[in-house]
């Protein structure tokens, strides 16, 4: 039994980290070829038109914004240290000579111990040979978990280039490029929009993806604190900042969930 603990199936998982490098150029390509489509193509020209001059700034001048808050949010997400639990971490519970010894721990695959509350929460991760968090789980690939790219439509200007092409003298390259652009565009908005209406859920239910199928066996989730409680948890509490990949240094210092080790529960959660 000890032998096949000692196995790491998971193992065959990291050649998988290699994805990650070519989704990095999958969705420079996206945004560079979107660029063209957008600028180059469709709207940069007007800019010299007499009229549509004006909307076509305006649209462009939007079109960099977005692109700017896509740029910054997926670079945020793939260089932002993500964080680990530190070296020899142990729940306050069993720092106080609540729960079981390390000898007994460290034989354990993924041994729970009694947090103050008499619930079997916590748990040891062998692999790491550390202590386990609340709410926390190692990664087969990268031992972490990052999330999210946004994308643009092109589908009105698509529809109307094969409406009226007769007014423009393209190329079959620009042909090409304009569908592809469309087709992928559409791809990505469609799988984000049913991506963003989980995770509005997740977030408002304070719940973890990972979590959702151990709430399905409690009445009540002990980490729901209400929606709003929620969502400053996750975005912080400056408003203003909720539509930014930032945190205010107020709600870094103050909200200890956004370190992900300590995390406020319910008092009358019923598990």
């Amino acid at each position: 039994m000890d032998c096949c603990r000692r196995v790491n199936p998971f193992r065959a998982c990291s050649p998988l980290r290699g994805l990650g490098y070519l989704m990095l150029a999958f969705v420079a390509a996206i945004v560079a070829v979107s660029y063209y489509a957008v600028v180059v193509y469709t709207w940069g020209p007007l800019l010299l038109g007499g009229g549509a001059a004006a909307g076509a700034a305006a649209v462009l001048v939007a079109f960099h914004l977005l692109l700017a808050m896509i740029i910054w949010c997926y670079l945020m997400v793939v260089f932002t240290d993500p964080g680990a639990v530190p070296e020899n971490w142990r729940h306050a519970s069993e720092e106080d000579g609540i729960g079981v010894n390390s000898r007994t721990i460290s034989y354990n695959w993924d041994a729970t111990y009694p947090n103050p509350e008499g619930q079997s929460a916590q748990k040891y991760c062998s692999r790491c040979q550390n202590g386990k968090p609340p709410r926390c789980h190692h990664c087969s690939v990268y031992t972490f978990v990052e999330t999210v790219l946004d994308t643009l439509v092109l589908l009105p200007y698509f529809i109307e280039f094969f409406r009226d092409e007769s007014r423009r003298s393209s190329s079959p390259g620009d042909i090409a490029i304009l569908f592809v652009t469309f087709v992928l565009n559409l791809a990505f908005a469609l799988s984000l929009l049913c991506f963003i209406g989980m995770h509005a859920s997740l977030v408002t239910s304070n719940t973890t993806s990972i979590e959702v199928h151990e709430r399905r066996n409690s009445v009540s989730w002990k980490y729901d604190l209400g929606w709003r409680k929620n969502l400053e948890q996750v975005f912080g509490t400056k408003k203003l900042l909720w539509f930014l990949p930032l945190y205010s240094a107020e709600d870094l210092h103050n909200i200890g969930a956004l370190h992900g080790l300590e995390f406020p529960t319910r008092s009358d959660a019923v598990v």
